[in-house]
């Protein structure tokens, strides 16, 4: 493989963007980096479940309460929840709807509450995914969605995927369903794993999303035989001696190294990151700008919460993040 300057650029990212993470722990009001691009645009953690949206989906809709959760339970909260991918419309529609259980909600207030919300004049999609609607027959696409979670329990894939040998078998599984893609299958079933209804090692496999496919084409001018998989099963192979060749400072997620997922979503980010830092490297996609910018919130982070499996201790003193030099604007890798 043939990389660019952009290469370098994807592992120094991850190094600042996780010790932001750190940092906020420690300095609740900022600011959390002196990168001028970090401060100004929008980015996702290094760590896919280290990231807002995924830590509520893990805290408050896979844990959530006390009361015990039957796998019918978890995967409706998980999907319902991942459809829409929005923290706000989730807290709306508990709010009216109460607890959001599989065996309690009535589908049909579900999409009169959606509805009442779209005329309203609130978004109730996340600009995250793009979210085709599948072809059910109903006008609105949040109708369409609600009729595939109900094909989905009808057809007991909660029950199903439990019964399946690998994170592959989950994500065929619901890679057959309509109106989800390569992508989406493989993002739900991420979110899936992070619960209590399936349990298989992140490394197993990885499908590359059209962010993170952009981001490999800035990183390499070529890539030789290999398949976008590929790619990101070395770079998730080769992170430790990346680091140490470039002298940063990397401890992992509380000591967790970055999975397949996460080097996915990092050629996701650095494909944004790179049309402000690289502008001369176009990739496949020839975009030029980053839409979302970035609202600073003084709000203290919740403590973070991750699979119990993972083994993780989130109460010990977290790794050793570096301080932020506000005199120095403009990071030299920029």
């Amino acid at each position: 493989m043939t990389p660019t300057v952009v290469f370098d650029t994807y592992w120094r990212f991850a190094a600042e963007r996780l010790a932001m993470f750190y940092r906020r722990y420690s300095n609740p009001s900022g600011p959390w980096t002196s990168d001028p691009i970090l401060r100004t645009y929008r980015f996702t953690n290094s760590y896919r479940a280290a990231d807002r949206v995924s830590q509520y989906l893990i805290r408050e809709v896979q844990a959530g309460t006390d009361r015990p959760k039957t796998p019918q339970e978890v995967f409706f909260r998980t999907m319902l929840f991942k459809i829409f991918n929005r923290i706000d419309t989730w807290e709306a529609l508990e709010k009216r709807l109460g607890r959001l259980e599989w065996r309690r909600t009535d589908l049909g207030e579900l999409d009169r509450a959606l509805e009442d919300l779209r005329l309203r004049g609130r978004k109730i999609y996340s600009a995250a995914y793009i979210m085709p609607s599948p072809a059910f027959g109903y006008q609105r696409k949040h109708s369409n969605h609600i009729a595939l979670l109900s094909q989905m329990m009808d057809d007991r894939v909660p029950e199903r995927v439990r019964q399946l040998p690998s994170l592959r078998s989950v994500y065929d599984l619901i890679l057959s369903y309509p109106g989800i893609g390569p992508f989406l299958a493989f993002q739900y079933t991420i979110d899936l794993n992070y619960s209590s209804v399936v349990d298989f090692d992140e490394a197993d496999f990885v499908v590359a999303g059209p962010g993170a496919l952009d981001g490999i084409s800035k990183c390499f001018a070529d890539v030789g035989v290999l398949k976008a998989d590929d790619v990101i099963h070395w770079m998730t192979d080769r992170q430790e001696a990346e680091f140490k060749r470039l002298g940063l400072e990397f401890p992992g997620l509380f000591g967790r190294r970055l999975q397949p997922i996460d080097c996915q979503n990092l050629f996701c980010e650095i494909s944004k990151y790179a049309r402000v830092a690289h502008p001369e490297v176009l990739g496949i996609a020839n975009r030029t700008r980053i839409k979302q910018s970035y609202r600073p919130s003084n709000m203290p982070a919740p403590p973070p919460k991750f699979p119990e499996r993972w083994g993780l201790n989130t109460d010990s003193i977290l790794p050793r993040h570096g301080k932020v030099h506000n005199e120095t604007l403009q990071p030299s890798f920029i």
